[in-house]
């Protein structure tokens, strides 16, 4: 299967699998974040659009276009296609300088970046059907008060990964007792024994708790002993392939 991308300016934004790194993760003592495979396995399902020059965004709280002020660090000849105030009402919108097709049945969700927070703006994420669109997409973020914001070179402007929307319409929501499903509730059960036992030695500083830190057996795909066998097709860590130039 292919993600084919057609630039649509001459000097593109660079195109990156997913990076599972944020700072913010880094700041905490040992790493804690990274343990919660779900954060991780996010910050690496796509592809990052980065921003090809450093600058600075300000918004006055208007209405209008030109109540957002861009200035980037240095002169960049692409900056006015780049990044610009186009919808009004604080919301900055960047041009990905690609036109995207998708196998068919797949479309595209643009987005920020998984768990990368700024202060002060907000990304929106929008589904797009690039097995048939013939015409880019923007990638919009919304001011969340009046003041400026900072994009730095490099960093991943937009988030982009796939989904076969067309089968959603198929899925009726349905609530059920876990009664309903006894393997699963037993599971469950085993599951939150497990978990209380070990919260209650972390809390006593049980020393042989203190080392292991952690619960594993989401982020080794493993069942507590009680239960049998070993869920299969576990993923702990995602490497998307890097975009090949073919022509």
């Amino acid at each position: 299967m292919e993600l084919e991308i057609y630039p649509t300016v001459d000097r593109p934004p660079e195109i990156v699998p997913g990076r599972p790194q944020r700072a913010w993760m880094d700041k905490f003592a040992d790493r804690h974040p990274y343990r919660c495979l779900p954060l991780s396995m996010a910050n690496t399902s796509g592809w990052e659009l980065l921003n090809p020059v450093a600058f600075t965004a300000e918004w006055n709280g208007g209405l209008f276009q030109d109540d957002i002020k861009l200035t980037p660090d240095r002169p960049h000849p692409d900056f006015h296609l780049h990044v610009k105030s186009h919808f009004s009402h604080g919301v900055l919108t960047f041009h990905a300088g690609y036109l995207f097709r998708t196998p068919p049945g797949w479309s595209m969700i643009a987005q920020g970046p998984p768990n990368h927070v700024k202060d002060g703006i907000q990304p929106l994420a929008g589904l797009v059907e690039t097995d048939w669109l013939p015409f880019p997409f923007t990638m919009n973020w919304m001011f969340t008060r009046p003041g400026k914001v900072r994009f730095e070179k490099g960093e991943p402007f937009c988030f982009i990964t796939l989904v076969q929307d067309q089968a959603l319409n198929q899925f009726q929501p349905v609530i059920r007792s876990l009664d309903r499903n006894p393997e699963l509730k037993d599971q469950y059960e085993v599951w939150q024994k497990h978990r209380e036992a070990f919260n209650k030695r972390i809390f006593s500083e049980d020393p042989e708790a203190t080392r292991e830190a952690w619960q594993r057996y989401y982020f080794r795909g493993e069942f507590p002993e009680e239960i049998a066998p070993k869920p299969q097709n576990h993923v702990n860590k995602r490497r998307l392939k890097a975009p090949q130039f073919r022509g």
